[in-house]
């Protein structure tokens, strides 16, 4: 049998396995699509790490940073822990290859983000997450760990609140599967796809392992947090890295003025470039002070994204950047364990709510946070499941369950285009659940998604097709996509402030009262939410 069972390939997942399989456990890895086609290789501008005190900086600091910057809702203990290992994070990763930047003294470079005091944010050129992602797959080829790729979750299995494998459906000729496990580490992204054409994330990015989590019963926590990135380029919503500012780039209006610190927050800066498009101007970001050699050295990915999809030139033009949606800081609730409220489930990585970034992430922590508590996942897996003596059965009722509903869907009416509704779902979400928000319009696009989910049983496909069915897989991922719709909407609504990433115009000010964390949980097939105090 399998010891620990990782869904989702991307760095967390990938520094899981690598971890586990140091334990000595039995793994393997399911993946929707490939490991190098991870989120992962989006975070292109750094990973936060405090390599010398003497500098500058210090834990502490970095500590008080990232707490201020989850308004009060991070978990104080975890962060102490995040941030104290950041430079043993750091050392492993160059250990096993990653090539960072170096500075003349052969050290790791390093460059200033936003909302932080000092210099602190590792990179290998505007590659950094995409290096990392390589250099953690390589090494998990040399270890021979096994790749199930082509498999998307459908559901978790469970008895008596503990995880005992998943279903998954095999991409490549539509077979549902019950894959057995002693343990099971969820590592399957974030849900900013949900704002789609609007995000800066893959079409994959669908929050799977969130769904499958709260449908199982897990206790998911925070959905309302989604951050907007500042600069993507305009209509295009291709990610242009805080590396850009971090560098000294300029953010200017359509008159050419400055108008907010570009170092500020995420949050904030997003917030004042979507006002001035409210007031009838655009935004550019203008880096052409900075020169050729200097963008060329620092940024040459972002110059050849510039020039390929808005036909222009760092060193010589202005860029036209709007907000888009980018990171969720909601997820899984875990604790410093990364362990999930269901036995032996664990989670990391974006699909998580590890206590780390609450309202609002630092740009740069991301990184860090998945290769940490991927490696604290790996370990607690692998150790759990050395106790674990399970006898193996096959075809229980989840997966004779989930196979009904896969057979179901290719003989249900083809009336409902969730194509459509999905393009729909993502314009009235960036509209009504962006940058500002405000209760009656989200209350009325909460009876929307209600009636659209209602309507999901019912959903066929064109497509009868067994082979590489995409109208399949992009169904389950629909599905996924308007479960989580109605946790955001919720958590949204209920919390009545302005907190980080999440502002209401009608709710201007952040309250003590919500110095809490929104839960939420499936309870009779009907979801709860509660506020919690953070322990």
């Amino acid at each position: 049998m399998i010891d620990v069972l990782i869904i989702g390939s991307g760095g967390a997942g990938l520094t899981a396995a690598l971890n586990a399989k140091k334990e000595g456990a039995n793994v393997v890895v399911i993946s929707k699509t490939y490991p190098t086609h991870s989120q992962t290789c989006q975070a292109q501008g750094g990973i936060n790490a405090v390599l010398n005190e003497t500098k500058g900086d210090s834990v502490e600091t970095y500590i008080n940073d990232t707490y201020k910057a989850s308004h009060k809702l991070g978990n104080k203990k975890n962060i102490e822990y995040f941030c104290t290992n950041s430079k043993d994070t750091i050392s492993w990763l160059d250990s096993i290859g990653v090539p960072f930047s170096r500075n003349s003294e052969s050290n790791i470079s390093q460059r200033k983000f936003g909302g932080t005091k000092a210099k602190r944010t590792c990179y290998s050129s505007d590659y950094t997450g995409l290096k990392i992602l390589h250099t953690l797959y390589d090494q998990c080829l040399k270890e021979n760990i096994e790749f199930y790729n082509e498999h998307q979750l459908i559901n978790l299995i469970t008895e008596n609140n503990t995880v005992r494998g998943i279903t998954a459906l095999d991409i490549q000729n539509t077979q549902v599967k019950e894959i057995k496990a002693k343990t099971v580490i969820l590592a399957t992204g974030g849900y900013a796809g949900i704002y789609n054409g609007f995000t800066t994330n893959s079409y994959s990015s669908t929050g799977d392992g969130i769904a499958c989590a709260l449908k199982a019963g897990a206790k998911i926590s925070n959905m309302e947090f989604i951050q907007f990135h500042p600069t993507a380029l305009e209509n295009k919503n291709i990610l242009i890295s805080e590396s850009a500012r971090g560098e000294g780039g300029y953010l200017v209006d359509s008159e050419g003025n400055r108008f907010i610190d570009e170092l500020k927050p995420r949050d904030e800066v997003a917030r004042a470039i979507y006002k001035k498009y409210e007031e009838g101007k655009k935004v550019y970001l203008d880096l052409r002070h900075l020169g050729l050699n200097k963008i060329n050295e620092a940024m040459p990915q972002e110059r050849r994204l510039v020039q390929e999809f808005m036909q222009l030139k760092m060193e010589e033009d202005l860029i036209p950047i709007n907000p888009s949606a980018h990171y969720s800081m909601g997820g899984i609730i875990t604790n410093i364990e990364t362990k999930s409220s269901i036995e032996n489930l664990y989670a990391c990585g974006e699909c998580s709510q590890s206590g780390i970034h609450g309202a609002n992430r630092l740009g740069g922590n991301s990184l860090l946070e998945i290769i940490t508590f991927g490696k604290v996942a790996g370990i607690n897996a692998a150790k759990k499941a050395k106790d674990e003596n399970i006898i193996e059965k096959k075809e229980g009722k989840q997966f004779l369950s989930d196979k009904k509903n896969i057979e179901n869907i290719f003989t249900n009416d083809v009336k409902i285009d969730f194509y459509k509704r999905k393009k729909e779902l993502g314009k009235l979400f960036f509209k009504n659940v962006g940058l500002f928000r405000e209760e009656k319009p989200m209350k009325d696009l909460l009876g929307q998604v209600l009636e659209w989910k209602d309507e999901l049983s019912q959903i066929g496909i064109n497509d009868k097709s067994k082979i590489f069915n995409k109208n399949l897989t992009d169904l389950i991922e629909y599905k996924n996509m308007i479960e989580l719709a109605h946790t955001i909407l919720l958590s949204a609504i209920t919390r009545k402030e302005s907190r980080g990433a999440h502002y209401r115009t009608d709710f201007t000010d952040e309250s003590v009262e919500y110095d809490r964390n929104t839960i939420l949980f499936m309870d009779n097939n009907s979801l709860n939410i509660n506020l919690e105090e953070i322990l």
